[in-house]
């Protein structure tokens, strides 16, 4: 019979594989740095996943399992309760869904309790969006930590936002479609209230929504976030100075590297012996993420724009869900439905255009010599990794905040748009045309050399930064260390609460 572990977390992520892969992996480094950790994953199902996302769920937490690893999926509560709450209250939604579930981890974690032989809880690790179940920690007498799937100087933005709101009742939803900027103390800069997410400026309900993550996160006994100290160094010493804040641990790049079973498939492998044949940093991949979607009018502005620009590409396109809906996009059955007529035949020689995309083994690629990306923390943090600069194009999320960010404080990136949006669930109005000249122009300063001072200067940046992420992990590197600082304070908290 095996020795139970000294002290078992419950880790519980958003729904969604950009939060529930990052949380995967954070669990996985836990474990496999001390043996004294096991962890259980309580996963909360929507009624709304399809099947290839439970497909793509199932295989990555089956080859994650461990011994002290573990995975449960928690009771699916009534679909069309949820679809009902989902449609009238959009800004509420998650925190309603999070305590639709709560009873549901309440009796989960009461048997873990009464299991003979259970390693002692120490506490809950939850997602930011998931910080209700703090109640449900509590309730057993545990602390709660967060993980955190966004940057430093995010969590650094709500956790000022609350500031404000506590100390002068201030409302931030004012700010919306305004030309105004905000001094925020962990960005250098004024951040344009155009690159605010489109939650923080809903006022019916995800407002509220956001202040109250940045409130509960401050009752937290500690925040994991994913990110290095060396990539947001100015963010990190201005909260560090915060005594109203619980300990912060940078903890990233906390990324999925794995080769997963799709990229078995034949399609994936065409992409791959496609680039294969490409020269070095000659190709300029476009992907905006597991939500990004663009209507016919803008796909044929991008198309436009690329062959204007005559650079080698990789175009992965996916067909926006039917108008009003909160969906995941698609496949096009048929490209030529969207683009040009000829453009495929036409760009044959230099470019590809596909539908889902492998998107760590694209970046890896020697081929790739530059990303258009929708500026999501997880892929923002897979670029520097693998080295490749980024236009920014963000759509939905904290996405324009990473991207102002990156382009403004940070000078790892071009621009092509900093406040582009496209939230179907906060911004009812239909973004407004980015040109084809306008995306040219990107694509051009972010894989040509022209301006020796702007285009060499960032590539040299994202080259460094992509040295010092893969520090930060290994032993002695900041990260690292930071992961032993969460790892005892755990410890002791098992010994003494």
């Amino acid at each position: 019979m095996k020795k139970a572990a000294a002290a078992e977390l419950v880790f519980i992520p958003a729904p969604g594989m950009g939060h529930l892969v990052s949380t995967v992996e954070m669990a996985k480094q836990l474990i496999c740095r001390d043996h004294r950790l096991s962890i259980t994953v309580l996963i909360m199902k929507t009624p709304f996943d399809k099947l290839k996302v439970i497909s793509t769920t199932q295989s990555l937490l089956q080859k994650a399992a461990e011994d002290r690893l573990k995975f449960v999926h928690l009771a699916q509560d009534d679909g069309a309760a949820v679809a009902e709450l989902r449609s009238k209250s959009p800004g509420y939604f998650m925190w309603e869904f999070v305590n639709m579930n709560k009873q549901h981890v309440r009796d989960h974690v009461t048997k873990m309790m009464n299991s003979t032989g259970s390693s002692p809880l120490a506490g809950f690790v939850v997602d930011m969006f998931c910080t209700p179940m703090m109640d449900v920690a509590a309730e057993f007498g545990l602390p709660t930590y967060a993980f955190f799937t966004s940057s430093y100087a995010f969590l650094g933005f709500l956790l000022h936002l609350d500031t404000l709101t506590q100390d002068s009742n201030w409302d931030v939803t004012e700010l919306k479609d305004s030309d105004a900027e905000l001094e925020v103390p962990v960005f250098v800069n004024p951040v344009p209230a155009k690159a605010l997410p489109s939650i923080v400026l809903h006022k019916e309900g995800g407002s509220t929504f956001m202040l109250g993550v940045a409130k509960r996160l401050r009752e937290t006994k500690g925040i994991m976030v994913n990110t290095f100290e060396e990539l947001e160094s100015y963010a990190v010493k201005r909260l560090a100075n915060d005594d109203m804040v619980p300990p912060i641990y940078p903890v990233g790049p906390v990324l999925h590297l794995v080769k997963d079973e799709k990229e078995e498939e034949e399609e994936v492998i065409q992409i791959m012996k496609w680039l294969d044949d490409q020269p070095p940093s000659s190709v300029v991949f476009l992907c905006f993420g597991s939500m990004g979607s663009f209507d016919g009018e803008q796909v044929r502005e991008i198309a436009e724009a690329l062959e204007q620009s005559k650079h080698r590409f990789l175009w992965s396109i996916r067909q926006p869900p039917p108008k009003g809906k909160v969906e995941m996009p698609s496949e096009y059955q048929d490209l030529n439905q969207v683009l040009p007529e000829g453009f495929l035949e036409r760009t044959a020689g230099i470019g590809k255009v596909i539908g889902w995309a492998p998107q760590v083994a694209v970046l890896s690629h020697k081929a790739v010599g530059g990303f258009v990306s929708h500026c999501g923390w997880n892929s923002t943090l897979e670029s520097l990794w693998c080295g490749v600069p980024v236009a920014t194009w963000p759509m939905y999320a904290e996405q324009q905040m990473n991207a102002f960010q990156l382009v403004r404080e940070l000078g790892l990136a071009v621009d092509i748009k900093l406040d582009y949006k496209r939230d179907m669930k906060y911004d009812s109005i239909e973004p407004k045309l980015v040109t084809a000249d306008e995306i040219e122009n990107g694509i051009r300063r972010l894989m040509e050399n022209g301006d020796k001072s702007s285009t060499e200067g960032i590539k040299q940046k994202v080259k460094e930064m992509t040295e010092k992420s893969k520090i930060a992990i290994k032993e002695g590197g900041s990260s690292y260390n930071s992961i032993q600082h969460f790892i005892e304070d755990v410890i002791i908290n098992v010994h003494s609460p």
